[in-house]
């Protein structure tokens, strides 16, 4: 039997696997990492810790829900930020137009590939088979494709994507003997080899990047004073860079949003204002 390909997320919870059957069948896990920014997939780090424990191979994707170029290279340094240094390479899932601009679409995609492969990564890309073509997910430029297409969507391999990919999701209906449910089961389509994916996952050495904004350091201490709407300055502009709002230092209705989406992820009391506990959970 030839081994699988499997993606995985919070959706398959690692205490419902078991990892030691997995390792006898599965020759490649892609294991999701955020949702947007703002959201790490809970179950990632354990993922990752059970693959690693049982030698099954690994590469990461994040979910993306980029609205602009700019947006798309901060979602990329969240990934790289969380990415585990054992992954064999990353992807963009791009399923959805969140972009302002819908012209945006093809160069934020770019652009948050171009700094994950910046960083010395094998990067691919993600798209839906129905978002290929309308919007225009051919003119990016990606190590890799990946395109799912399910036909009655039975479990089983039936119509391959009518469009050029490495890698073909063929259900989210596959069965295992190692998971009591529904899982995403892939194969490869193209030219390229299993062990182009899980060989070496960095192809070069990592370049430096181009003068970043510094986030707050871990555990920086809390200024003693509250951050919020009409503030401004270099506070200001490490919490727009947590949250992932515009970096421009200034305080304003887009910062103020963004904070309160970031707190209500975090759960933590929805004001949009930074004050000592939002720190600390930022910090």
């Amino acid at each position: 039997m030839n081994k699988l390909i499997v993606d995985i997320s919070h959706w398959q919870p690692t205490n419902k696997i078991n990892w030691a059957r997995a390792a006898l069948e599965v020759a490649l896990f892609i294991i999701r990492v955020q949702y947007g920014s703002l959201k790490h997939d809970r179950e990632y780090k354990n993922h990752v810790a059970n693959a690693k424990k049982h030698g099954i191979p690994f590469g990461h994707y994040a979910y993306a829900l980029f609205r602009d170029v700019e947006d798309a290279k901060r979602e990329a340094r969240d990934f790289l930020a969380r990415a585990d240094k054992d992954a064999k390479f990353l992807v963009v899932d791009v399923e959805e137009q969140t972009c302002k601009n819908p012209k945006d679409i093809v160069p934020a995609t770019q652009a948050f590939i171009d700094v994950c492969k910046a960083a010395g990564w094998k990067v691919g890309l993600y798209t839906g088979h129905h978002f290929y073509k309308p919007h225009r997910m051919d003119l990016v430029k990606a190590d890799f494709v990946w395109i799912p297409r399910y036909g009655t969507n039975s479990g089983k391999p039936e119509t391959k994507p009518a469009y050029p990919c490495d890698l073909w999701q063929y259900t989210d209906k596959g069965r295992v003997s190692w998971y009591n449910g529904s899982l995403d089961l892939n194969l490869l389509a193209g030219s390229k080899t299993l062990e182009w994916f899980i060989g070496a996952q960095k192809p070069v050495a990592p370049k430096p990047p181009s003068k970043p904004i510094e986030a707050a350091k871990p555990g920086e201490k809390y200024p003693g004073h509250l951050i919020k709407k009409g503030n401004k300055g270099t506070l200001v502009k490490k919490v727009q860079i947590k949250v992932g709002a515009k970096p421009d230092g200034i305080f304003g209705p887009e910062t103020e949003a963004k904070v309160k989406a970031w707190q209500k992820a975090k759960k933590i009391k929805v004001d949009g204002i930074v004050g000592p506990q939002t720190w600390r959970e930022m910090f």
